[in-house]
């Protein structure tokens, strides 16, 4: 233990009086190690902001979509067929709605209008669908109510905004109940607005930003009556299989097989969840260069400082110690160095974390910590045992006599 003491001391001293060298040099390491880090911690975070999304929309809804969905989250011949082949209509929603295992159902067609209120103009996204569609996708009211079936059946001219497009319209989102809205120069009263979902990043749909009408209404926009999507919702994620099973098999009454998909959640997640890791891995590959640079320099300073302490190391040999103490003490300080630039990266990629935590999702896992302290010794073992060796190879004579 002394011993060690005394190699850690040795390092230690050796290292203050080149603090500017000793800085350049770990910062490869440094470098290397909060990318990494970062990178990961940026994945998980996302992956995990992701899953909070869709949990909070329902596990336990399916989607029916047009088009046949590949297994690496692509649709076959690039592109969903609701710009091509199929579109649902109300004979579909009846049968699915006549499902044993259907809670609720809810179709859907979304149409980009400009929107007025208040003397603002903004633009965003008509969302026509049923009453359902707000319990299946654990939609509130935050003020106001929703509209029910019996303004279905009337095709009444009302909407339930989401917050986002509330806010914009209005000063103030409580304000928007009961007032007047224009969707390209239709009119509608507005019942109320929905509480904040957060999401819409990322490609997926903003829940927030939508303004909801009766799907009846909504043939004021679209005209032929088809509809994009369903949204069918079971009793709880158990049934959700069983569900998708049901809903495949009535949809096949009528479609071919490629002309649909049935997708839960779940297959949704680990599609995103396959692209985050792909992209994770090669940027956390070209990050992993910096450490082999890091490495490298590491490398090259050991060696100049055992050209620079050779008279040390024939002194040392002269007096008793033995090869192995003279590798172990040039290996240490190597890895020594290698680990105060991995913990100086982890310890600033930790305050970066925590710095943007409000605005940006990003998690350090304790894999990332254990990986980053691995990572640094390996670093420092694999570099710093060839000057190591040739160190412990001096011959202590011509040592003591060096110049």
């Amino acid at each position: 233990m002394t011993y060690f003491f005394f190699i850690i001391k040795s390092a230690l001293s050796d290292f203050s009086r080149n603090k500017g060298r000793t800085f350049l040099t770990s910062l490869g390491i440094l470098i290397g190690v909060l990318s990494v880090v970062l990178l990961t911690a940026f994945g998980l975070g996302l992956k995990k902001y992701i899953k909070n999304q869709f949990e909070s929309l329902g596990t336990n809804v399916v989607s029916v979509v047009p088009g046949k969905l590949l297994r690496n989250g692509n649709f076959q011949n690039n592109g969903p067929a609701s710009f091509g082949s199929i579109r649902f209509d109300e004979k579909d929603m009846l049968k699915l709605k006549r499902l044993p295992l259907a809670t609720y159902v809810s179709p859907s067609f979304t149409k980009s209008v400009t929107v007025t209120a208040m003397g603002n103009t903004e633009f965003g996204d008509i969302y026509t669908v049923s009453a359902e569609i707000f319990p299946a996708r654990n939609l509130n009211p935050e003020f106001g109510e929703l509209f029910t079936v019996e303004d279905e059946e009337k095709s009444a001219k009302v909407a339930v905004l989401g917050p986002k497009i509330a806010e914009k319209l209005f000063l103030d989102k409580q304000d928007a109940v009961g007032k007047k809205i224009k969707a390209d120069g239709i009119s509608f009263t507005v019942l109320g607005v929905l509480e904040d979902k957060g999401g819409g990043g990322f490609g997926g749909p903003d829940f927030d930003s939508f303004i909801y009408i009766p799907y009846k209404t909504g043939y004021l926009y679209n005209t032929d009556k088809k509809f994009v999507a369903f949204v069918v919702a079971a009793e709880d994620e158990s049934r959700v299989p069983m569900l998708k099973e049901e809903v495949t098999t009535e949809l096949l009454k009528r479609y071919k097989e490629d002309d649909f998909s049935v997708i839960e959640a779940t297959e949704i997640l680990d599609a995103i969840s396959s692209i985050f890791n792909i992209l994770n891995t090669v940027l956390t590959a070209i990050a992993a260069i910096s450490l082999v640079v890091g490495g490298i320099g590491i490398m090259n300073i050991m060696y100049v400082s055992v050209t620079e302490r050779t008279r040390e190391v024939g002194i040392r040999r002269a007096i008793g110690a033995k090869a192995a103490d003279i590798l172990l003490q040039f290996l240490s300080e190597a890895i020594i160095l290698s680990l105060f630039g991995g913990m100086s990266g982890l310890l600033l990629a930790y305050l970066i974390t925590l710095a943007i935590q409000s605005v940006f999702p990003a998690y350090i896992s304790l894999d990332s910590v254990i990986l980053a302290i691995s990572v640094s010794t390996g670093i420092g073992i694999i570099f710093g045992v060839f000057p190591a060796r040739k160190a412990a190879n001096l011959s202590p004579i011509e040592a003591i006599r060096y110049e």
